[in-house]
């Protein structure tokens, strides 16, 4: 953890983008049209025989009056869009750096916007601000057609941008732009008016009656009066916030109406914040401004200064809005769009006003996105991305951003090649950021974002995350590198990004944390944060969120009075018991119900209920004592259980009825949680492993082929069901005797994807020590494992790793027919999952030690470990297959495993059979005149004097 720092000590001046240069010069006469493009896609394998379907590409055509221009090829459609624009604006001769305005050119600009803004054709045009312009025509006495500041001030983006070039601290204090427009108006004094001190502008000249009659003609007959819910939100945090109803009449101007409830006179007088959550949304809070606005009207225009407010601060909304508000406010969501000229509105209740505090923290964002209050938590691991549910952490992420007006995070992502990785995991047993750090960038070749060229990526590398986070200023504010790797990007990002939710949620739950616990707790998720930077830019928005907890209502929690004793107690479990039950990795689908219940059960409120959430069990992804109670049961049971209450902005949030809601928090009372289990969905094989054992059992089976290859010296192998290449490209990871490997398969996406990788590692590794420089040839075949092709027969060693069990029994048989008498390898190594280990993995309930070890094996019922799986045999029964087999086809069979041990029930975890020939003086004839029958089809092929 850092004290403080800056990336970036320059603040940049924004710059326009082509495509909105193009529209400042051509405006309509400027048409984009976007096709999708196939182009050759270059898949890095010669040789593969199979057809690849590249990425889905946009090209983009921009017609100009006097020319048209096309851009190239691009993954995304705004990304040619730009492109577009960029190839036009080389043509026209315009220098896009060299076009950006200086202070003293946007000076210029917006006086002469301002003066467009008050033009009689500005008056007819199709934009927000002009619609309340017409509105403040329909205003009577002194303030008809006067304009507020503010209004013109959050309606106009260019305005705004054009002082952010003037000065960028109008970004962290957006009141400035106050003063940089009344100032544009003192110097238009023929065409505008502003009384000293007030924040309205009006013409001097009244707009002609034509103009009048014509803008107003463009809009449609509305109601008499619109009504619509707002929030009062009083400065006193001891005051309640309470709904308002602002009654619009159809000549009335709704400024008007929110400056009466504020207690003022003049709606000129209303300040506007920015909009709350989305960029096109309308939610904003309005409060009072001084009855002498101070405003910073020197001539030095880089260095205006914020003038102190004076008045004291809305503790409750400047939190909600990450900008300071002062005095009592109303948060409305109310306003004019692009999208007509009639006024728009939406209600913004209670239950909306305590969801937008609890997404202020990354956890509340999550509850939101699963529907879930009451019942969901953020994960703490990101397992794959088929069981996440809800938002991902990455979107998660970016929504935080956006909501503390950081800039979007930026994701760097590091490939890592597979043997340094094993090298990096096995000298890092722990997690750690510096060392690991500078580790991973020795070993990168290219840091991209997230969206990183497939042609960058080694095949079979490992991948890590690092994720940096900047203030709109640029500073850096934190920062995540993760000593952990994973096979796919995706999950480095997810994951990362997840540490640093992980993090922010520990945090801004505890702001007040020791410094100590503030190391302990960066350290624990890989975070170095500059303290001062994230104080100013995080903290600061949420420095009440502590008290928002107990004090959301102005008042303290009710005493329990004894109603609940611990996090859950009084556990009911109903219902026969199924023997489906959740273990860690399993999928669960449940139906529940939480309600608030008062003392005795006298009277009850349904809060939150859902009839079918899926989490994953034992990732953290719901709430630990519903965790707690599922866990002991099995489907088709269903519980009801109570817990103490939560903090009260997450029972409002969650509340159907927020009246009644409110009425019970008056009195003692509890949530009672009603589940019903429908469903488990046991975890795939692989993660069912990886949790048990390390190395994972497919590594180990690796080692196994290894040993036996190093101690009979083979120079071939084949492997019968190869896939996606697994065994193969980890065989060149080691030193071995093998000149030529094969593989052979009946999934040609596998097959694909295993070329891919082996031509990758054989290609790329030609320096004279690397582990597969003595590999000469390597090919691959489409075709089934039950069919005999002559061009792989009597290889040394054959092996057949964890596939037998996705055939029937019957071609199983088949093939070990096939391969003993027809293809007849010195040695063949067969593996398959031990059914009787499903105990262990699955954490099934064992009968009493004192029971004798057979009988409590075969008294489990246990599932499968995939659900592909056609059978899963137990130790006896691959034996009696694998000893029959032997027998008939003259090879010795011995029997081992890897996971476990021989001596110790169950066994080992993945048991394995291996076959050697015995040779007989009648064999060699027949080995050598094998007629030649081909039914594989070659799909791949290499050979290193190629």
């Amino acid at each position: 953890m850092e004290t403080g720092g800056s990336l970036v000590q320059a603040i940049r001046k924004p710059t326009l983008t082509p495509k909105a240069i193009i529209h400042q010069k051509f405006g309509s006469k400027a048409s984009y049209t976007v096709e999708e493009v196939e182009e050759p896609t270059q898949n890095g394998c010669p040789g593969l025989a199979i057809l690849q379907k590249g990425p889905c590409l946009y090209r983009c055509s921009l017609d100009l009056p006097d020319f048209t221009v096309v851009s190239g090829s691009f993954k995304k459609k705004k990304d040619a869009e730009q492109s577009a624009a960029q190839i036009a604006l080389e043509k026209l001769g315009i220098n896009l750096s060299a076009d950006s305005p200086t202070a003293e050119e946007a000076w210029r600009e917006l006086i002469a916007r301002v003066k467009y803004i008050f033009s009689n054709e500005f008056l007819s045009a199709l934009h927000p601000l002009s619609s309340h312009f017409k509105a403040a025509l329909r205003r009577v006495g002194d303030l008809n057609a006067s304009v507020p500041a503010s209004v013109i001030a959050i309606c106009d983006g260019k305005l705004n941008n054009l002082c952010k070039i003037i000065n960028p601290t109008v970004e962290s204090h957006p009141l400035l732009v106050l003063s940089y427009i009344m100032r544009a108006a003192a110097g238009l004094p023929e065409l505008v008016v502003g009384a000293e001190g007030q924040l309205s502008i009006w013409r001097k000249d009244p707009y002609p009656p034509n103009v009048i009659e014509s803008s107003i003609s463009q809009q449609s007959d509305v109601a008499e009066s619109i009504s619509t819910m707002a929030i009062y939100i009083p400065c006193s945090p001891e005051k309640a916030v309470e709904p308002v109803i602002l009654n619009i009449s159809s000549t009335g101007y709704y400024f008007d109406v929110i400056a009466q409830i504020l207690g003022l006179s003049d709606a000129n007088m209303v300040l506007v914040s920015r909009t709350i959550g989305k960029a096109s949304s309308e939610t904003r809070f309005y409060f009072a401004a001084p009855k002498s606005y101070p405003l910073d009207m020197s001539s030095d225009l880089l260095n205006a200064k914020v003038v102190p407010f004076g008045g004291p601060l809305n503790a409750r909304a400047s939190s909600l809005c990450g900008q300071d508000i002062y005095g009592d406010s109303i948060l409305a969501s109310i306003g004019y769009t692009w999208k007509g000229q009639d006024i728009f509105h939406e209600d913004v209740t209670l239950q909306s006003y305590y969801r937008m505090l609890i997404s202020k923290i990354p956890s509340g964002v999550y509850k939101l996105s699963r529907e879930a209050i009451l019942a969901a938590e953020l994960p703490l691991t990101f397992t794959t991305k088929t069981n996440w549910k809800g938002s991902f952490p990455r979107e998660i992420l970016s929504s935080f951003c956006r909501q503390y007006r950081l800039l979007e995070p930026v994701f760097c992502v590091s490939s890592i090649p597979l043997k340094v990785s094993s090298e990096l995991s096995r000298s890092n047993n722990k997690p750690g950021v510096s060392e690991s750090a500078d580790q991973e960038r020795e070993y990168t070749n290219e840091n991209e974002s997230v969206d990183v060229d497939p042609k960058l990526v080694v095949s079979g590398s490992s991948f890590t995350c690092e994720i940096k986070i900047y203030s709109k200023c640029q500073d850096l504010i934190l920062e995540c590198a993760p000593n952990v790797l994973y096979k796919k990007q995706n999950d480095a990002v997810q994951s990362a990004s997840l540490k640093v939710l992980s993090w922010l949620n520990a945090y801004l739950k505890d702001i007040d944390m020791s410094l100590e616990k503030e190391k302990q707790l960066a350290n624990v998720f890989d975070i170095k944060f500059y303290r001062q930077i994230f104080f100013k830019e995080v903290v600061k928005c949420l420095s009440v969120c502590n008290c928002q907890h107990n004090e959301t209502l102005g008042r303290k929690e009710p005493e329990l009075n004894g109603v609940v004793e611990n996090d859950a107690s009084y556990i009911n479990i109903e219902g026969t018991d199924s023997d489906l039950c959740p273990s860690n990795g399993s999928l669960l689908c449940v139906c529940y119900s939480v309600s608030l219940v008062t003392k005795g059960e006298l009277q009850k409120e349904l809060l939150e209920s859902i009839e079918e959430f899926e989490f994953e069990m034992g990732t953290g992804a719901v709430i630990p004592c519903l965790e707690a109670v599922v866990s002991q049961m099995s489907v088709g049971q269903s519980a009801c259980f109570y817990t103490e209450l939560p903090p009260e902005d997450l029972v409002l949030a969650a509340a159907k009825d927020l009246a009644n809601a409110l009425a019970f928090l008056t009195s003692p009372c509890c949530l009672e949680y009603s589940i019903i289990l429908l469903q488990v969905t046991e975890p795939p094989e692989d993660r069912m492993e990886q949790a048990l054992f390390n190395p994972p059992l497919s590594k180990q089976r690796v080692e196994y082929a290894v040993q036996q290859i190093q101690e009979f010296c083979a120079t071939s192998l084949v492997d019968f069901g190869c896939g996606s290449g697994s065994l193969l490209e980890s065989l060149l990871e080691y030193p071995t005797s093998l000149e030529t490997i094969a593989g052979v398969d009946i999934s040609q996406k596998s097959l694909s994807r295993a070329a891919k990788v082996l031509h990758s590692k054989l290609v790329m590794k030609s320096d004279f020590d690397a582990p597969c420089r003595s590999i000469k040839s390597a090919i691959l075949f489409y075709g089934s494992i039950t069919d005999f092709d002559s061009r792989l027969c009597g290889f040394d060693l054959a092996t057949c790793l964890e596939v037998i069990e996705h055939m029937e029994e019957e071609q199983a048989s088949l093939f070990g027919d096939i391969v003993l008498s027809s293809f007849r390898p010195r040695i063949l190594i067969v593996s398959t999952p031990n059914y009787e280990y499903n105990v262990v993995l699955q954490k099934s309930n064992l009968t009493s030690h004192e029971d004798d070890p057979e009988e409590k094996i075969q008294s489990q019922s246990c599932k499968f470990r995939n659900h592909d799986h056609k059978f899963e045999w137990t130790r006896e029964q691959f034996q009696h297959w694998a000893s029959e087999l032997a027998v008939r086809h003259k090879y010795r069979v011995e029997f081992s495993g890897v996971g476990g041990a021989v001596d110790l029930e169950p066994g080992f975890a993945s048991q394995i059979a291996v076959f050697r020939r015995v040779f007989l003086p009648e064999d060699a004839d027949g080995l050598k005149d094998e007629d030649s029958v081909w039914q594989y089809k070659v799909i791949w092929e290499w050979n290193r004097s190629m």
